[in-house]
């Protein structure tokens, strides 16, 4: 006998594709206006090459640093959302390459949010608490910055499962009848541009430049995506799962 729970479940899995779309617009730019803030909020603490400045920085504004902690989290809860919902609206077209979509993009989440508590050490070595009384002042600094570090390296590892998670996601856009092609085409591009900051990030540290061009295209497409799907939706043919991919 289904249960409330299964009830929703089902209503949810049911719905129309145009709502479903509107749902993973929503879902998608609420990821980036989160991502965005998390990512201003670090930078207005985090001082790379200025321990003192950045131990500082943490020291008088806390607040700061855990509002952005917590905006990172939510920003990969709603990315996670995101991608259930393109997941439904997908699958019609290729279930498999919808599932690794989604498992790529639950790769990339599980190491962010994980990578995430290095920021939470940072802010417990310069906490004065007192336990940490048995080290230096230097000492604590030289720590905070140590997992601040960390953070960064561990943010750029994520960049590989958010990057490799695009190239289904823009092949299933582009073969789909109700998704602009351009918009499949951009995702794609959008994966080379990511995975290209990977590669970049750890192979020629010294020529971030590089990295320039894919993080425009990846602005472009990953916005165009989400307000595609929240404003226009998709075409709803009579059979839908008849006319996709052909």
């Amino acid at each position: 006998m289904p249960v409330d729970g299964d009830n929703s479940i089902s209503q949810v899995a049911d719905q129309s594709p145009r709502k479903t779309a509107r749902m993973a617009g929503f879902l998608y730019l609420m990821f980036i206006i989160t991502f965005i803030l998390a990512s201003y909020l670090r930078s207005r603490i985090i001082v790379f090459g200025d321990v003192a400045t950045t131990a500082n920085n943490i020291i008088s504004s806390q607040g700061v640093l855990r509002l952005g902690f917590m905006s990172e989290l939510f920003s990969a809860l709603f990315f996670v959302l995101a991608a259930w919902a393109l997941y439904v609206l997908l699958k019609p077209v290729n279930r498999n390459l919808a599932l690794l979509l989604v498992l790529l993009n639950l790769g990339g989440v599980a190491i962010e949010c994980i990578n995430a508590l290095n920021l939470f050490s940072a802010l417990q070595f310069l906490s004065g608490a007192s336990y940490l009384s048995v080290f230096q002042t230097g000492q604590l600094q030289a720590l905070a910055m140590s997992f601040l570090n960390s953070y960064t390296n561990g943010f750029m590892i994520t960049q590989l499962f958010f990057s490799t998670w695009l190239f289904p996601l823009g092949y299933l856009v582009y073969k789909s009848r109700f998704l602009p092609r351009p918009l499949g085409i951009l995702l794609i591009l959008d994966f080379f541009g990511i995975l290209s900051w990977f590669l970049q990030f750890f192979l020629l540290p010294d020529y971030g430049i590089l990295s320039y061009p894919g993080l425009a295209i990846s602005f472009v497409a990953e916005f165009s995506i989400s307000l595609w799907l929240l404003i226009k939706g998709v075409k709803e043919p009579e059979t839908l799962v008849g006319k996709v991919g052909s």
